[in-house]
């Protein structure tokens, strides 16, 4: 039964400065010794969270050439989300996910945080990501769509074994992401791995981190608070399908369809 070992790299991150926060993850990824299948980074890791949408990732990119260096160099996947501009100048709040092979994929953030106009800076995403990886299928969601179960919701067409939320979550409502990532483990009987960043941004908004792996059953596996850590935890896919088939919750689960 397939096992994944998870790097969750909770930091501070240096205020809108690509190139610096590139080096300084660089030389965190570099201490990371033992072998591992997937390294989880913040939201908006080369920026911060930021509606300074000029300083956007291209297509191809430095963070697109770096992602897919570290995955290829690490033989790891990798993920976390940048500001992202597309060829048509929408720019996103784009999950960027690199494969050990140089495969790239993608999920543009749907919930856009009003409260900070990041709606007024960014496009909506409007399709789910699920990604196939180790015999795990894994959802990619970013910060803000924590709050919106609906979006998030396992279903028998959209199935899946673990949820990665990628954030920026200030620390005034760190209660918010705690309860909710226990929420979503639980409500979709899945993993729930959330990184979120540490320190005080350029608009003087602090973060506490409460980076958190999170098992089905709402079993807290690693959590930790207000200060930077590099984590290596496994996740055990027989763990979620052993519980789904002793608690079949899902049986009763409500129909929908979500539509525009």
């Amino acid at each position: 039964m397939s096992t994944l070992r998870i790097a969750t790299i909770q930091t501070e991150l240096f205020w809108e400065n690509t190139d610096a926060n590139l080096e300084m993850l660089s030389q965190k990824i570099n201490k990371i010794q033992e072998e591992v299948d997937l390294i989880v980074l913040p939201e908006m890791f080369t920026t911060g969270f930021s509606m300074k949408t000029e300083l956007a990732e291209l297509p191809d990119g430095i963070a697109t050439t770096w992602l897919k260096k570290i995955a290829q160099n690490k033989n790891s996947a990798i993920c976390g989300s940048v500001m992202y501009r597309e060829t048509n100048n929408e720019v996103y709040n784009r999950m960027l996910w690199a494969n050990p092979d140089g495969t790239l994929y993608h999920y543009n953030k749907k919930h856009l945080f009003r409260f900070a106009n990041e709606h007024n800076h960014y496009k909506a995403g409007n399709n789910k990501t699920i990604i196939q990886y180790k015999g795990f299928k894994i959802q990619l969601l970013v910060c803000y769509d924590l709050r919106f179960p609906v979006w998030i919701r396992r279903t028998p067409n959209q199935d899946f074994d673990a949820i990665i939320f990628v954030a920026n979550w200030p620390e005034k409502r760190a209660e918010h992401w705690k309860a909710l990532l226990k929420a979503r483990a639980i409500e979709n009987q899945c993993y729930v791995i959330g990184v979120n960043c540490v320190g005080t941004d350029g608009n003087n908004i602090a973060y506490s981190g409460d980076t958190s792996i999170i098992e089905p059953t709402g079993t807290i596996v690693y959590t930790q608070a207000n200060q930077q850590e590099i984590a290596i935890n496994n996740i055990l896919l027989e763990k979620v399908l052993n519980y789904r088939n002793e608690f079949k919750a899902w049986q009763d689960a409500d129909n929908f369809l979500i539509t525009e």
